[in-house]
């Protein structure tokens, strides 16, 4: 593909460029800047309404369902600029993960229903896959939806539930067939109301001090069978095609390029052990580079697989190659700006954990948020698929291993 940038290219990243200044509020993008993971939820409201109104809520839709007819330079643009302005991040499990689902495999009551919420951001939503004992190796998930009548009843735990102390919808695997010859077949894709009696949410505390993750606990919980997507026992292909839509956003192209700014005016801000700042320390400056170049081959990698979305091709196991990639990139830039501060990496910000904290920083701005994003980041190579069942797709799907 092309991979210059056109005059209506140029044009359309100034067009951004003017939205963002115009429409995102200043504080919003101060908190957003600090630590995504500690925004409050009506800030990514906020933003995302802003995003529908102007009809760029959902750049990777069909234009019938409300999507923008973007070309991939210009989805490539997009997030670029929205990274390097630091706009809140965009909810991920309605738009990218579980609304390709229902356009795709929905019926039209639930293509009418939930498509234009998911848009307008009436819905928050969150992921029930992951359970105790049933991660990497999700088939022998537990959870169980037994019909009645009309409705199934369903009983389980789902664990590392991103998001389900504010979601109010949670798409989420079930088995169906306990008796099926391929753990897979017996697998079905539920639609649940957060709000049904039954549901019991408890929180996570994560390495970076915050609770975003949750435990959720499902009690003889009734879910009517029209909230099922597709076929009953044929969940696992639907969880398949979105697993490949998430490990895409995975990838993270645009953060990593602000994060590698940042480390940047970190290191020509610090000082080296032998003098003078660290980014003309040659042994530092060379692991700049090197990740740089690694960042690079993503972004190239992920312009094509753009260009194959935007050729109507669904992201198949190559989406994988995108999540190694982009998790070990975000992981290498976390480390070396935390290495990069040297002492100033170790206070905490207790700020970003509770709005009431009024003790003054002990560290230079640059220093916000780098720690308690590097450790919430460690996981990063976890969810989505661990990297390594990732490696084993692409020897099987992709290599023919």
């Amino acid at each position: 593909m092309d991979l210059s940038f056109s005059a209506e290219d140029i044009a359309f990243r100034q067009e951004v460029r003017d939205f963002i200044v115009e429409k995102l509020p200043d504080d919003i993008r101060h908190r957003a800047r600090r630590g995504w993971n500690y925004l409050p939820a009506e800030d990514y409201v906020t933003w995302q309404k802003a995003l529908h109104v102007r009809g760029w809520i959902a750049a990777n839709w069909p234009v019938e369902h409300g999507g923008t007819g973007w070309t991939a330079m210009q989805k490539f643009i997009f997030e670029e600029e929205c990274a390097r302005a630091s706009c809140p991040r965009l909810q991920p499990f309605g738009l990218t993960m579980v609304g390709p689902v229902i356009y795709t495999f929905g019926d039209q009551a639930q293509k009418d229903y939930y498509l234009p919420r998911i848009l307008a951001s009436d819905d928050w939503w969150c992921q029930g896959y992951s359970e105790p004992g049933s991660g990497s190796d999700l088939a022998s998930l537990q959870t169980r939806a037994v019909a009645d009548g009309e409705d199934y009843i369903v009983n389980g735990r789902k664990i590392w539930t991103s998001g389900a102390h504010r979601a109010n919808m949670m798409f989420c695997l079930v088995r169906t067939d306990p008796n099926a010859e391929k753990q897979q077949r017996g697998i079905s894709f539920l639609l649940i109301d957060m709000t049904a009696p039954g549901i019991t949410v408890k929180p996570i505390v994560a390495m970076d001090g915050s609770s975003n993750l949750n435990e959720v606990f499902l009690d003889d919980v009734r879910v009517p069978q029209k909230n099922r997507i597709g076929e009953e026992n044929k969940g696992w292909t639907y969880a398949k095609y979105l697993l490949g839509n998430e490990r895409t956003g995975i990838a993270g192209v645009g953060r990593s390029k602000m994060r590698l700014q940042k480390l940047k005016e970190i290191a020509r801000a610090e000082r080296s052990d032998v003098g003078g700042s660290l980014i003309d320390d040659s042994g530092f400056a060379t692991r700049i580079a090197e990740v740089e170049v690694e960042l690079l081959a993503l972004e190239h990698t992920n312009l094509r697989n753009l260009a194959d979305a935007a050729a109507g091709r669904a992201p198949g196991p190559e989406a994988s190659i995108l999540k190694i990639k982009g998790t070990e990139i975000e992981q290498c830039l976390n480390e070396l700006m935390v290495e990069s501060l040297g002492y100033y990496g170790m206070p905490y910000d207790m700020d970003l954990l509770n709005p009431d904290w009024n003790e003054p920083p002990i560290g230079p701005e640059h220093a916000t948020g780098v720690v308690p994003e590097h450790l919430i980041k460690r996981a990063a190579s976890i969810y989505g698929g661990t990297n390594e069942i990732q490696k084993n797709i692409i020897a099987k799907a992709v290599l023919g291993l």
